[in-house]
């Protein structure tokens, strides 16, 4: 545990802003979680992050030391699609966890990655999430950005933050989609029926995804898809809220799959971004999974 006290010299911003300002160490996530578990003090009382700190406060932050991960590197096959001394991209296959969770201590990217990298890996996600920036859901295939040091991850996750990483998925939906481009702009919340699933809410998160035509079928359309927002299944709640579920989606459609897959298409095709050290522009591309693009060659050949 690392503590660090701080005598304020000039007041008047807000209590988060005041913190990441004198320590760079910390990502405006942070900062907010540390002050939503009470581990950041002002003149030894807990504050909001909206606190206007004043000329001779004293707060003391706890800084928990992050911990050496107990994971077992994994000798799993992972397409990399681009590695330096910061970061490492890879192409996450459609059915692999992204980090442990209930059940899933093993065979998991997070193992893959530790195998990869050793011990070259942010420490920020914590022992079960060494250097994870973003996720995929479990069928969920394509681009996903893993930090290897602290430096790195901070810059990473207020990229995303600030909307400043464009990511381009690619998915195909039941029904005919009229319009060439649309924006579904609903709020996404937990299900007051099934907390497992995510649903369009008036009391959620706001939620943005734009998306544009690639092709028509006879009872199917494939789908270019930009999210603004990262809300967790947004792609997948959005377009069945709008009567045009991915297929193979087993949570949020009414489960018809004549193609007999496992899982949902959509795979995270592209993505753009800053990097995080030498702040060189970067664009990547991974190429659509052989089964998402079997099914698009049948339905070119011989519709459904």
């Amino acid at each position: 545990m690392e503590k660090k006290t701080l005598t304020i010299q000039n007041g008047g911003e807000r209590l988060d802003k005041t913190i990441i300002n004198i320590d760079d160490s910390l990502s405006r996530m942070a900062v907010q979680r540390l002050i939503q578990e009470k581990k950041i003090l002002v003149n030894g009382k807990c504050a909001k992050s909206s606190y206007i700190v004043k000329e001779n406060d004293i707060i003391l932050i706890i800084k928990e030391e992050a911990k050496q991960t107990s994971l077992k590197p994994e000798k799993i096959p992972i397409e990399i699609i681009y590695e330096d001394n910061d970061i490492i991209v890879v192409n996450k296959p459609k059915g692999m966890v992204v980090h442990p969770g209930n059940g899933n201590h093993e065979g998991t990217l997070v193992n893959a990655i530790l195998n990869i990298c050793k011990d070259s890996l942010s420490g920020i996600g914590g022992e079960i999430r060494p250097g994870i920036v973003h996720r995929l859901d479990k069928d969920t295939s394509g681009l996903l950005i893993v930090a290897k040091n602290d430096k790195a991850h901070i810059a990473m996750s207020e990229e995303i933050k600030n909307r400043e990483v464009k990511k381009t998925y690619i998915t195909l939906v039941r029904g005919i989609v009229k319009e060439q481009e649309a924006t579904i702009k609903m709020p996404i919340a937990r299900s007051n029926i099934d907390r497992k699933k995510m649903a369009v809410s008036r009391n959620g998160k706001e939620a943005i995804t734009h998306f544009n035509v690639l092709e028509r079928f006879d009872a199917y359309t494939l789908l270019k898809v930009n999210i603004e927002t990262g809300r967790t299944h947004q792609i997948r709640v959005h377009l069945s809220a709008i009567n045009f579920p991915i297929v193979g989606d087993e949570v949020y459609s009414n489960g018809k799959n004549p193609f007999g897959i496992k899982g949902q298409l959509l795979h995270a095709q592209k993505l753009e971004f800053k990097h995080p050290i030498t702040k060189k522009q970067m664009k990547l591309e991974a190429p659509i999974p052989k089964e998402f693009e079997d099914i698009i060659k049948k339905l070119r050949k011989d519709p459904v």
